[in-house]
């Protein structure tokens, strides 16, 4: 209760006009970055269960998940545009006191947002059992990946939902509920896939149901888990949010062509960005692909373990959208760059330390998470070359979340594209062949670090904050 009391207190200093000094804005960002940055280390934690899980099956069932990760990374992040084009609007709005107007806009995202990912979930289930040959899978893993990749398509429009009503949650100031139910969400994605992936089993004289489903338990698991964080996540947005519950006036859900046409100037940058952008990255697994089972599932490790780093990082940008969001949208410009400042300064200050930790922990990580040596060993080398880039991988996620709360998306998506195709693709296809995987990864550092440089000269002009709408 204290905790809300005081959050709120100061989001309504931003609202009204009121003073903020220095203190009371590093304390509102800890405030709404605190909850985001607990779920998203219990969502590491998750994948790093679900990964151990999936590992102690063996390398293959690692590689036929690893193999589809980037086409969902696709999938899914077409779904968090869709929804970052409306509720950047909900900030907007609330940040110039209009709650009735941020209650349109949440009405008229339901509809678009459910039949955009009806869309791309009939897609991705009509193309699952051809992805996997299409990234250069072998026989042994393919029939698993197709499998993994169809009944994820077929749970988007939970995950949409959940992206769109926990955006709404974050951008009213309300980063607790959203944090806590996606910490629901990893626990019961770890409780079911226990319960889905391995057969039943005695531990102690106590026999475990199970379902002995393996690589598809780890799928469906998942979906049930997000189906039952995902309802409830929409609960707490249109019933109990006190900024966006819908109980309180009337309007209509069918989407207005002023409300499409701003969320489609918002997302359609972003959207375009995750296309090319995850397109690099399925390029990425088809130069890794050749490689062999033992790199291919050595990526998909080092890619889990890297989270380690750099998800509390994302946690911070979601409330740097959020503080800078509703200062622009009180009109209050010199504040969103004050909050800019400090959000950076805290993503830099964490990724750094998370950074320490990976390259010190992650052969004691990898001996828990899979029993290959091999893969172990490889898995380290690569993620100690991706640890001294971490530092401007935070600048550059953090710079992100502040340009998407200034509405400003279109050029700092073309800055990541370029970043990918022109740096990170061209050097891994030149050091893959010489330097194996370790050659991919020096590759992906060196364009982490170049991305970040970039991400802070255009922060450090002017150009960002006027995009404010008028």
């Amino acid at each position: 209760m204290k905790y809300t009391q005081s959050k709120d207190k100061l989001l309504s200093l931003i609202r009204e006009g009121g003073k903020l000094d220095w203190i009371a804005q590093v304390k509102l960002t800890a405030l709404l970055s605190f909850p985001s940055m607990m779920a998203q280390l219990v969502h590491i934690m998750m994948q790093y269960i679900d990964a151990s899980m999936v590992g102690s099956l063996g390398a293959h069932a690692s590689a036929s998940i690893g193999l589809v990760s980037t086409s969902i990374w696709l999938f899914g992040s077409l779904c968090h545009a869709a929804s970052v084009g409306f509720y950047v609007q909900v900030a907007h709005r609330i940040g110039a006191n209009d709650f009735a107007g941020a209650r349109e806009v949440l009405r008229q995202s339901f509809i678009s947002c459910i039949l955009f990912a009806l869309v791309l979930g009939c897609i991705g289930v009509g193309i699952s059992s051809y992805l996997p040959h299409w990234l250069g899978g072998g026989p042994d893993i393919c029939h698993d990946a197709s499998l993994y990749f169809m009944f994820f398509s077929m749970c988007l429009p939970f995950s949409m939902l959940n992206s769109l009503c926990a955006g709404m949650l974050r951008c009213s100031g309300n980063m607790h509920i959203p944090s806590m139910l996606n910490i629901g969400l990893c626990l019961l994605d770890v409780f079911f896939n226990w319960l889905l992936i391995f057969p039943t089993r005695t531990y102690f004289g106590i026999t475990i149901p199970g379902a002995g489903l393996g690589v598809v338990g780890a799928v469906l698991g998942t979906a049930i888990a997000f189906i039952i964080c995902s309802s409830l996540m929409c609960y707490f947005t249109v019933v109990r949010s006190k900024e966006l519950s819908l109980r309180q006036d009337s309007g209509t859900f069918i989407p207005q062509l002023s409300t499409l046409r701003e969320s489609f100037h918002i997302s359609a940058p972003i959207a375009v960005e995750h296309v090319i952008l995850c397109g690099a990255q399925i390029v990425s697994t088809i130069i890794v692909a050749p490689l062999g089972t033992i790199a291919i599932a050595a990526n998909s490790f080092g890619i889990t373990v890297e989270a380690l780093c750099y998800m509390p990082g994302y946690g911070i940008s979601d409330a740097a959208t959020t503080l800078v969001g509703q200062s622009l949208g009180a009109g209050r410009r010199f504040l969103a760059r004050s909050f800019g400042r400090i959000t950076l300064g805290m993503g830099i200050t964490f990724m750094t330390l998370m950074a320490v930790v990976m390259y010190t922990a992650s052969p004691a990580l990898l001996s828990i998470m899979t029993p290959d040596l091999d893969v172990q060993k490889l898995t380290v080398q690569i993620l100690r070359i991706e640890a001294f880039a971490e530092p401007m991988f935070a600048a550059s996620i953090v710079c992100y979340g502040i340009f998407v709360g200034a509405r400003d998306t279109l050029i700092p998506c073309t800055m990541n594209l370029g970043s990918m195709w022109l740096v990170r693709i061209v050097l891994a296809l030149l050091l893959v062949s010489s330097m194996g995987l370790q050659g991919v990864w020096i590759a992906m550092a060196t364009e982490l670090c170049f991305r970040g440089i970039i991400f802070l000269i255009r922060f450090s002009g002017n150009s960002w904050l006027k995009k404010i709408p008028k």
